[in-house]
């Protein structure tokens, strides 16, 4: 065998995983279960749904911040509706087409029905998806001099599509299938008999310490000619889910990653930087016995775990019922239009989780009329929405909202 192909066995991503827990990496793994166990427990079931819709809608614009794309909270809001701008159709288009895959993501573990993340079937089929609609520019891969058109759904394929990544080479692109399927074997969430290799299993901390090193070792391996990044936000958002902490979708990593853990510029960089560091190959005898370095992979675990700890905090306090309600008398304080008694109307939908449209002049406390006139202000703004025309109404965080309903949610 040659030296060659020892070197592109697929065994180079090993470690996969951290068998033995050192450091904060114990109190962590029980500290970020807790935490999502507890996201959003007071909360109605209707108005936790219509949080997830806000927390998609924060996950889209952080996924394309870490790929250099600031795209306003307002301008996703409006592709989502169907409006597009000729100068940033692109853009919206990988927005609209994130946030719906993550919809669909949160509504398979909702239903049961989420397939095993670590699958190359499902992953493939989430690249696959994403590009569905993107346009030919957006397809075609230029490295230098070199260009061609990738097809949403398939592994590098031939040598033209091998890429380095800042100071990583990836895996050759004609070895791309069996890299994956070892990925699959390492990182499986629901490992078939019968394999040599179990994959996770189904402890709850293993599977949570699997997500974090699942995403640094798909990105090592950088299966696709472009939108890795955005198919492994994807996947860990789905195995987080299956770790059982994806807590109904009320929270994503994906701001965490674009934040950091420090401030300002300074915490933007963390995520590159924690990366590299677990690119590096083994550094001697007593830095595990895989090709990488064990240490390197330790130390992105724990600042993967730190920033999902962090962002279950934030949401937590974000979203904790005596908190939110009580914003939303500040931003009836602070509306120029809205009267005083559109308070009740909102606190009664975050309360019940909905209400008739009829129950108004019993809220408000105003003659039918006027409570009738207040609840159509709400609805105008879209604070207040229903699935039908005269439906019962729920509460919603339209985009121009967020800065006083949820400050700081954004960069």
């Amino acid at each position: 065998m040659s030296i060659g192909h020892l070197e592109e066995s697929p065994s180079r991503i090993e470690p996969a995983r951290i068998d033995t827990l050192s450091g904060d990496l114990p109190d962590l793994l029980a500290e970020v279960a807790a935490k999502a166990e507890g996201l959003g427990r007071s909360l109605h079931p209707r108005t936790a749904a219509n949080l997830a819709d806000l927390v998609r809608l924060m996950n889209t614009y952080y996924s394309n911040l870490i790929e250099g794309h600031n795209t306003r909270p307002r301008d996703i809001e409006r592709a989502l509706a169907g409006a597009r701008d000729e100068g940033q159709r692109d853009l919206q288009q990988e927005a609209v087409a994130h946030y719906r895959l993550q919809e669909h993501i949160d509504r398979q573990a909702a239903e049961g029905t989420l397939p095993d993340p670590a699958d190359p079937d499902f992953i493939r089929n989430l690249h696959r998806e994403f590009y569905a609609d993107a346009s030919a520019e957006t397809l075609t891969i230029r490295h230098g001099d070199r260009s061609f058109l990738m097809i949403p759904g398939q592994w590098r394929a031939t040598p033209d599509q091998d890429v380095q990544v800042g100071n990583h080479l990836p895996p050759a692109s004609d070895r791309m299938p069996d890299f994956m399927d070892y990925f699959h074997l390492r990182f499986a969430f629901e490992p078939a008999s019968g394999r040599v290799l179990q994959g996770v299993g189904s402890g709850k901390a293993k599977r949570i310490l699997a997500m974090a090193t699942a995403h640094h070792r798909f990105n090592w391996i950088h299966p696709f000619p472009d939108g890795n990044g955005r198919v492994s936000r994807l996947m860990s958002h789905a195995m987080a889910h299956k770790a059982g902490i994806g807590a109904h979708g009320l929270w994503s990593i994906s701001r965490g990653l674009a934040r950091g853990l420090q401030s300002a510029l300074e915490g933007r960089n963390e995520y590159k930087r924690h990366m590299a560091w677990a690119d590096e190959v083994r550094q001697g005898d007593r830095d595990g016995r895989g090709h990488l370095s064990l240490k390197g992979l330790e130390i992105f675990a724990t600042w993967f775990l730190r920033v999902c700890l962090d962002q279950l905090a934030y949401m937590s306090d974000l979203f904790q019922l005596d908190a939110l309600s009580q914003r939303l008398i500040r931003y009836v304080a602070l509306s120029p239009t809205l009267p005083t008694e559109a308070t009740r109307l909102l606190q009664e939908a975050l309360i019940r989780g909905e209400f008739e449209r009829g129950e108004a002049e019993r809220i408000t406390q105003l003659p039918e009329r006027s409570a009738r006139r207040v609840l159509k202000q709400l609805t105008d703004e879209g604070l207040l929405a229903s699935e039908t025309p005269k439906g019962p109404v729920s509460l919603r965080f339209p985009s121009d909202t967020l800065e006083i309903l949820f400050p700081r949610l954004y960069a």
